[in-house]
């Protein structure tokens, strides 16, 4: 069965009938959802599912609580060191949504770490992403990194300061580009 990773910037935390179209395709193809449990937009994407009973749902949740589970979904705990702080603790989860998922679908306001993180951890799996870029109000395929590096351009330049200081933007880029160029085949 498919498996797509819902994810989104936190300050997100409504759907417009663009995104709302896109989480019913998910629907009517009956895709395995995986979600966090964070305020914003993985509350409001938990919220769409709850509304319309979509059963198919799994809630990922870092170490023993779950800040969010609208629609009572089973939860899966992911193992975190207790000593991690902030986004080094709900990263683990989200690292392991993308090992999980075969697709992302991730709302990003083009400022939230976490969702660009989210993206990129597709990208280095080598699974595509489908972006909603909330500025332009579009969406973006991500199948690789020079499709992540369109959406960038598009950011404001004090945005990407302030992601790459938290998620090691540039590091995580040349990871991905030395994994397209161990991947080629001769």
């Amino acid at each position: 069965m498919t498996t797509v990773f819902v994810s989104g910037s936190r300050k997100i935390s409504r759907l417009n009938e663009e995104i709302r179209d896109r989480l019913q395709n998910i629907v009517d193809k009956q895709f395995s959802v995986i979600i966090g449990d964070a305020n914003g937009a993985d509350k409001a994407l938990q919220k769409y599912f709850s509304e319309i009973h979509y059963k198919n749902v799994i809630v990922f949740c870092s170490g023993n609580s779950c800040r969010n589970n609208l629609g009572n979904w089973n939860i899966k705990h992911v193992f975190v060191d207790l000593n991690l702080k902030g986004r080094d603790f709900y990263t683990q989860k989200d690292k392991e949504m993308a090992a999980e998922a075969d697709y992302g679908f991730v709302l990003w306001d083009g400022k939230s770490p976490g969702s660009l993180n989210n993206i990129l951890e597709l990208l280095k799996k080598n699974k595509k992403a489908l972006v909603y870029f909330s500025p332009d109000r579009e969406f973006f395929l991500m199948s690789k990194l020079e499709d992540a590096q369109i959406l960038l351009a598009k950011c404001d330049q004090a945005s990407l300061t302030k992601i790459s200081s938290k998620i090691k933007l540039s590091s995580t880029i040349q990871e991905i580009e030395g994994l397209a160029q161990g991947s080629l085949n001769f």
